[in-house]
């Protein structure tokens, strides 16, 4: 009998496909009818295979936000027990392992910043490397890679990149434990050698915001954000080190699966078992390409607040929080009734831990996670703030951004960069890029309507809207 693959309706925003055939869980889409409409059908085979995959607790999850990936879809969420045989798959990570978003405050109204946008735009832009390839003024040596690495965000703290206030509102304080930098290749740390502190291309950027709207006072006012407010976000991960080691374990893990009794159902899926070497192996890797991409937003951080003091010295740049997407994380989860440790694959997905949560900063446990939702270039971007709901609805996740609704190269086919610098600016949108072919990925046009993604995910109990951000200005690879 042919699967099912047509999800069934549970409610306005959520969607069942029903386990069957090799699935060992259902999958479940949170969405609204037009989001579901909207899908890649490709998205459906991808979340059965997720749901086939040994050790998988609960269901194979799709945000609001999900769309066609390699293997897991972006947007997925799937918590694998390593007592039950789970297993950790690269490709469920994805290949920018870490790659997440900060939003710092300014202490400035948007009148004050509004005569000098331009000078701090252009500021901005000649201060942060950008771009495909691009290098940053930090060239570490084999010792300072690995202390890097061991150390993330606070290794660039103990280097004069920022303060120790910045990492109380960082996940894990700033630094993953467990981190193997001996288990980095030489290629990876080769590739990252001359990167920190750089944006990259894609959908990487940095944004001069205003808070444009308030949906909860005292939640915004936790999270410091304040009406017409100038705040700043940083979207960037891991660079060339975090594909490296995604590439390479990717590999490693399609060849070993046969011997682990591991039957893909397809190699895009391809895992290694939570407890063998080679899963151990990853974890350890992976890890350390997370602290990457910490110390990475971290170092763009401290190029940001030195643009600004050139042009807005009175501007005081402090983090709100910084959230990772692309990763693996221990955790422990209430599953019918009993705690059990599970390893979380979030492919372009977030945590989103509710109130009283022990993980969050001690400012924020009353109110729950700032969840921070990045929009696509040129619209507006989110806070949310995690619900307790989301620990049963998607082991605490959420959402992360707006979501592709076509390719990079269907879009630069339809419009041209320097048409979409030019109608940005006549909405008072600087744009500041290195490609306009990678402006013309990154357009608006490409990527779902971002508020009906958030609207999805506080209809389904995942994350509450706090704030929407609208941006300025727009630093682009």
């Amino acid at each position: 009998m042919a699967m099912q693959l047509a999800p069934e309706r549970v409610s306005e925003v959520e969607w069942r496909i029903p386990a069957q055939g090799r699935m060992r869980v259902p999958a479940v889409i949170y969405a609204s009818e037009a989001l579901v409409r909207a899908l890649d059908a490709k998205v459906y085979e991808q979340l059965v295979g997720v749901a086939s995959l040994p050790g998988i607790v609960g269901a194979a999850y799709a945000m609001p936000d999900a769309h066609w990936g390699y293997g897991f879809p972006i947007g997925d969420v799937a918590g694998f027990d390593p007592e039950a045989g789970g297993v950790v798959s690269a490709g469920g990570v994805g290949f920018d392992i870490s790659c997440g978003v900060r939003t710092l405050t300014t202490g400035l109204p948007r009148a004050a910043v509004e005569s000098r946008l331009d000078a701090l735009a252009d500021a901005l832009f000649h201060a942060i490397p950008a771009g495909l390839g691009s290098t940053g003024a930090v060239v570490l040596d084999d010792a300072a890679m690995d202390a890097m690495l061991a150390g993330g965000a606070c290794w660039a703290v103990d280097q004069g990149f920022g303060t120790a206030a910045d990492l109380e509102r960082i996940e894990a304080q700033g630094c993953i434990a467990g981190a193997r930098p001996d288990l980095v290749s030489a290629r990876a740390k080769l590739r990252q050698r001359a990167e920190l502190g750089t944006l990259g291309s894609g959908n990487h950027y940095l944004e001069v915001q205003e808070v444009a709207e308030l949906y909860d006072a005292a939640t915004s006012a936790a999270f410091g954000l304040v009406p017409g407010a100038v705040v700043v976000s940083i979207h960037c991960g891991s660079r060339g080190l975090g594909h490296q080691i995604g590439t390479e374990f990717l590999r490693a893990m399609v060849v070993a699966a046969p011997g682990y009794g591991i039957a893909l159902p397809d190699r895009e899926l391809a895992c290694a078992p939570l407890n063998s070497p080679l899963g151990r192996d990853y974890l350890g890797a992976m890890r350390a390409a997370i602290n990457c991409a910490l110390a990475n937003r971290q170092l763009v951080t401290q190029l940001a607040r030195r643009a600004f003091a050139k042009v807005l010295p009175e501007a005081r740049l402090e983090l709100v929080y910084d959230v990772s997407h692309n990763t693996c994380q221990e955790e422990v989860h209430q599953i019918e009734g009993r705690e059990r440790r599970l390893f979380v694959h979030r492919k372009g997905a977030t945590r989103a831990f509710g109130p009283g949560h022990p993980e969050l900063p001690a400012a924020y446990r009353p109110w729950g996670q700032p969840v921070l939702i990045g929009g696509s270039m040129g619209t507006g971007s989110y806070v949310l703030a995690g619900m307790a709901e989301s620990e049963r609805r998607a082991l605490a996740s959420a959402c992360h951004g707006a979501g592709r609704s076509m390719s990079r190269n269907q879009a630069a086919r339809r419009w041209g960069g320097r048409l979409v610098v030019d109608e940005l600016a006549r909405r008072g949108i600087r744009v500041r890029g290195h490609s306009l072919r990678g402006v013309a990925e990154e357009a608006p046009g490409a990527y779902k309507d971002v508020a009906a993604v958030v609207a999805a995910a506080e209809a389904a109990g995942l994350a509450r809207r706090v704030a929407r951000l609208v941006p300025l200005a727009c630093i682009k690879g």
